[in-house]
């Protein structure tokens, strides 16, 4: 018998075909029921609505993306190791097929997320940056500050430069861009830099 996950993975993965072939305001639940060879009840009883299902769909795919960036920290100090994942998660977003078709179509789909309240994707963003940024400031690395406050900046930084690439192309491809977020990533971190003299002041 295929369990109750299996089945979600089943409805979400014909979801990500759904809108990477149509795109998502032409995807219906009807669509994605079809494709997964479920009845649309089955769908209806997860989600309300496409809007719903759409967003349990960039959930999914953002926690993997932030999965495959794990890695040990070995000999590097946490503020490198920090930087270095976010740089993994942010070349793999940048090359993701759905969150590609998503920024070029229809980025209206993610503006609640950038203007209005943080989406459980990027709550499990911060959950990834917050203990890596206490641990930056246990070991030297990472300057003085809220945790929370660093974590969110640096979020907010790097989701705005992901979803406005397309401003930037005609300067750099995603090695030259990437080098970028690493240099600003440092430079916003370290102790003693601009960065903390000016918060330091603005206090």
């Amino acid at each position: 018998m295929t369990s109750r996950r299996n089945v979600e993975d089943e409805i979400l993965d014909a979801a990500r075909a759904c809108v990477e072939a149509f795109g998502v305001r032409r995807t219906t639940l009807t669509d994605v029921a079809r494709r997964a060879g479920v009845s649309r009840p089955t769908v209806y009883r997860r989600w309300p609505d496409a809007d719903s299902l759409v967003a349990d769909l960039l959930t999914r795919e953002m926690v993997a993306l932030l999965g495959g960036a794990a890695r040990d920290q070995g000999g590097r100090s946490a503020r490198e190791h920090l930087v270095e994942q976010v740089e993994s998660v942010l070349r793999a977003s940048l090359a993701h097929p759905l969150f590609a078709k998503i920024v070029d179509n229809e980025p209206e789909t993610l503006a609640t997320y950038a203007f209005q309240r943080l989406g459980t994707s990027q709550f499990a963003v911060l959950d990834l940056l917050r203990p890596q940024i206490e641990a930056g400031q246990a070991d030297g690395s990472v300057r003085d500050g809220s945790p929370e406050v660093l974590s969110r900046i640096v979020l907010l930084t790097v989701q705005n430069l992901a979803t406005s690439r397309r401003l930037a192309e005609d300067l750099m491809d995603t090695d030259a861009l990437a080098a970028e977020v690493r240099a600003l990533l440092h430079g916003y971190l370290a102790p003693g830099g601009a960065a903390e003299q000016a918060a330091g002041e603005g206090r």
